[in-house]
């Protein structure tokens, strides 16, 4: 391994794959050795063996992944599901650091908490299986693009036509949609946490905001780090990947968790 560039990997969120992190990882390689994994019953991620899916089935398979690579205690960043995923990582003793971004799994135990996100994904969801046969053409406008990605980033068009594409296909891919969507699994508290974790919540996430489960993340992990990221949508990827990679080396350079 080499030490100057220790591992980190990225998790992505639900209907995503290891794409949604590709304008991201060029800004951190010369810092660290990155691995961006797909999670179980993601497009191009592993099949669950049993259904329904949960997280804890995604978590055991993001740890396989690890093991496999002979990887041990890795710094690791998520987003949305991934950062719940990074969180349970951590709580197993995988992780030296978590940068988590937006990370799902703050509501209460009734789920009315994420009720709206949840609506919102699901139109997004039907928008996209509803016109896949015409989005090879359709979403070489810029102005299609952000109004399609309008839930999950500010500025969608962003993206390029190609990879406004792939996101479509990585959506209609997924096959765990309904057993996680929904669900009433949450994160439980976690106090002390057994490493540095860092809450990089984007300031317009329409899908979980931050003054509601950004304050439920500080109660479970009162001892976690809470920075609000300016001008981004719930996959800050999209809109700032710079802003994104910033982020998460200042948690990676900091390992100490009474450093800050």
């Amino acid at each position: 391994m080499n030490l100057d560039r220790p591992p980190l990997v990225l998790l992505h969120g639900i209907t995503m794959s290891a794409r949604a992190w590709q304008d991201v990882i060029p800004l951190l390689e010369p810092h660290h050795e990155v691995v961006a994994l797909t999670a179980l019953g993601h497009h191009g991620g592993p099949s669950p063996a049993r259904r329904p899916a949960r997280v804890a089935d995604l978590v055991d398979a993001a740890e396989r992944a690890l093991d496999g690579l002979g990887l041990e205690r890795v710094h690791l960043a998520g987003n949305s599901l991934g950062g719940w995923m990074a969180i349970e990582l951590a709580r197993r003793g995988r992780a030296l650091t978590v940068c988590a971004l937006s990370p799902a799994g703050f509501w209460d135990a009734g789920g009315h908490d994420q009720s709206g996100g949840v609506a919102k994904l699901r139109r997004m969801i039907a928008m996209t299986r509803w016109t896949a046969p015409v989005q090879p053409l359709a979403l070489r406008a810029p102005l299609v693009r952000r109004l399609a990605l309008r839930d999950i980033a500010r500025r969608g068009d962003r993206l390029s036509p190609a990879q406004a594409l792939d996101a479509a296909r990585d959506l209609l891919g997924c096959t765990v949609l309904d057993d996680l969507l929904g669900n009433h699994e949450q994160i439980a508290p976690l106090d002390p946490p057994p490493c540095p974790i860092t809450f990089g919540w984007s300031e317009h996430d329409a899908i979980l905001p931050v003054a509601v489960n950004g304050t439920i993340a500080r109660e479970r992990i009162p001892q976690a780090h809470l920075e609000i990221l300016p001008g981004v949508g719930h996959v800050p990827m999209i809109d700032n990947p710079a802003l994104v990679a910033e982020t998460i080396l200042v948690r990676t350079r900091c390992s100490d968790p009474n450093r800050w």
